[in-house]
């Protein structure tokens, strides 16, 4: 397909795309306007605490669903075939493992940013170098959601691209702005509905086109996309079924579990069983999802299996060029492209502002008013959105796929901190030092194995031929020389990129945490461990798990009492009175004291209201 050729919106599509946008900002003006108008920082950033289990689910979905999967993962069947498609084996423990592990120690906290969980596990240290690992990850990542349908639309109609990417960064800036996290979640689910929407409508008439089903399923198997489970354990093979359903389980682990957008969704919920239904909730939603942008891929090949498919903007020309004959489609499918890139971007301006405010400002602002801190959320919100356009800017330089430089990110800068949060929930005697070292460690080594990747050029992938007719292709002969030493290294699958990150972290934090002084179960604020070690050490002499803090569990539901005496004890770190191991053993033995102190206290005074009420 010759880009000479391509079509043009008509107006219709353009009607359609801007009723997109006007729907979008009307759901953040109808927020700003109702309920408490986000005058409160509660409000803005965690929607009240107030959202049902729906909602949230269809916006976990589309703050992932970017429209870098919906133009990259079509992209990627029709050049390698189905095997991505095993990702979505990874989805069932990606996110059966945050329902029913990171969601109950974080909601029962009651955090406004995931990366507080690092103060009282750790150190204020820890929290701030997780919020910057977070930043750092988020702001580059928008630069390629903002690029991506900037780059579609400017392909399938007149828009100038650059101004494209300012249409779709104001849009979404504006509404995150003024309508907060309850506009955000409303316009996910709505960008969600034209999102499945747009890729039917195109799957539908591809097939049409195609000259029915049987006929797209007899091409992509001459073409040899249908592709079979591949075993092979080479961890340097780019996809098989071990990176994408091994190693995507801690891809969907660092987004699902800690990623601060994800887990703001979490918090916002009404009570913690909701948090965890959204979960569940969010999986047929993934897989639909995931089905329909492969099957995409599939009539894309069935159609235009002859044609030259290394030009990144195969998707948009197929889809200009099959929906020609219908006005209104074509502008459907990039209003469902715009639709998952708003819904992506907005999560990521909120979560930013959360974190930055959270962890960033208010420790060292703590007398700040409540109206002063809801404008400066604002202002933090609108400031990210045009730092994000600014970094679309170098997206277009890069040259892998959307959906591979995506990924990279993710799992360069989330696997380690998904490393520090494991670090924390599962090993209780897991101390600050250690975290910083293995948290360094892990991004240190995890930038050194992508630059190399990217230098190198070591992780891509050879695309299958082209032809309708290649059923005697054997994928092997396009296997190059096996890569040994450093190169070796670089050829890592970027599927593997999380886990990498991930083991790299809590090995190091072990290890220097028993150098340095592993922590006491006392020295441990209570509800910031989930009690995984004492189940599975439990044949251990009692003098073991005694040193190992695996003796109480941790991770118990915490009453009034308790939860009172987490605040006091995190407060009681803060001021320096329970530090690390290293510090006296004087130091360590009051601030248990201190803590039974204060219960005591707090017992004293509810029984003296209660004689008082009694009296009176």
């Amino acid at each position: 397909m010759n880009p000479s050729d391509q079509k043009h919106f008509t107006a219709a599509d353009y009607v359609i795309f801007a009723l997109l946008l006007a729907a979008s900002i009307g759901i953040g003006l109808y927020h700003a306007l109702s309920g408490g108008r986000q005058r409160t920082t509660q409000e803005f950033l965690l929607a009240d605490r107030s959202m049902s289990c729906l909602p949230i689910s269809l916006s976990l979905l589309a703050s992932f669903q970017s429209a870098v999967a919906i133009i990259g993962v079509p992209a990627e069947v029709y050049a390698h075939g189905t095997q991505y498609w095993f990702i979505g084996c990874a989805y069932f423990l990606g996110l059966l493992i945050p329902a029913h592990v990171f969601i109950p120690v974080l909601y029962k906290l009651q955090l406004s940013s995931a990366y507080q969980y690092l103060e009282l596990r750790f150190s204020k240290a820890v929290r701030i170098c997780g919020t910057l690992a977070f930043i750092f990850q988020t702001v580059v990542y928008m630069g390629v959601c903002v690029y991506t349908p900037a780059f579609a639309l400017n392909a399938a109609t007149e828009f100038e691209l650059w101004g494209s990417v300012l249409a779709t960064g104001l849009v979404c800036t504006l509404y995150t702005t003024i309508g907060g996290l309850k506009a955000v979640i409303w316009t996910d689910v709505f960008q969600t509905v034209v999102m499945f929407a747009g890729q039917l409508a195109v799957i539908v008439v591809g097939v049409h086109q195609t000259g029915g089903v049987s006929e797209v399923w007899r091409k992509v198997r001459e073409g040899n996309r249908i592709a079979a489970l591949d075993l092979n354990p080479d961890p340097t093979e780019r996809h098989t079924f071990w990176t994408l359903g091994v190693g995507g389980v801690f891809l969907m682990l660092s987004l699902y579990g800690v990623n601060q957008a994800q887990v703001q969704r979490y918090l916002s919920a009404r009570t913690e069983k909701e948090a965890v239904r959204s979960c569940y909730m969010a999986f047929p939603s993934l897989q639909l999802s995931l089905a329909l942008s492969c099957v995409m891929g599939l009539v894309m090949f069935a159609l235009y299996c002859g044609e030259d498919h290394s030009d990144k903007l195969m998707v948009i020309y197929f889809v200009m060029d099959m929906l020609q004959g219908l006005p209104g489609l074509p502008g459907l499918f990039v209003a469902c492209l715009f639709s998952a890139a708003l819904s992506t971007i907005s999560s990521a301006f909120n979560s930013l502002a959360t974190v930055t405010m959270e962890d960033l400002v208010k420790p060292h602002f703590p007398a700040m008013t409540e109206a002063r801190a809801t404008l400066l959320s604002k202002a933090l919100a609108l400031s990210y959105g045009l730092l994000c356009m600014a970094m679309a800017y170098f997206t277009h330089l890069m040259d892998d796929s959307v959906l591979q430089v995506a990924l990279k990110i993710f799992g360069m800068v989330g696997g380690p901190v998904l490393g520090l949060f494991c670090l924390g929930m599962f090993f209780p005697w897991a101390n600050a030092t250690g975290a910083l070292a293995g948290l360094g460690t892990g991004l240190a080594l995890a930038f050194w194995v992508g630059i190399g990747s990217i230098v190198a050029r070591g992780s891509g992938a050879r695309p299958l031929p082209a032809g309708c007719n290649a059923t005697s292709f054997n994928r092997r002969s396009l296997s190059s020389s096996r890569p040994s030493g450093l190169h070796r290294l670089y050829s890592l699958s970027y599927m593997w990129y999380s886990a990498f990150g991930c083991f790299t972290v809590i090995l190091t934090g072990l290890v220097v945490s028993f150098l340095t002084g592993p922590m006491k179960e006392e020295d441990v604020t209570p509800g910031t461990i989930y009690p995984l070690m004492g189940k599975l050490v439990c044949f251990l002499p009692e003098h073991l798990k005694k040193k190992l803090c695996c003796v109480t569990p941790l991770g118990q539901t915490m009453g009034p009492v308790s939860s009172s005496r987490t605040l006091q004890h995190a407060h009681i770190k803060s001021r320096g009175l329970n530090r690390q191991p290293c510090a006296s053993r004087t130091t360590q033995a009051a601030a248990p004291f201190i803590l039974k102190c204060w219960d005591s206290l707090s017992i004293s005074v509810t029984r003296s209201k209660y004689h008082l009420h009694s009296l009176l």
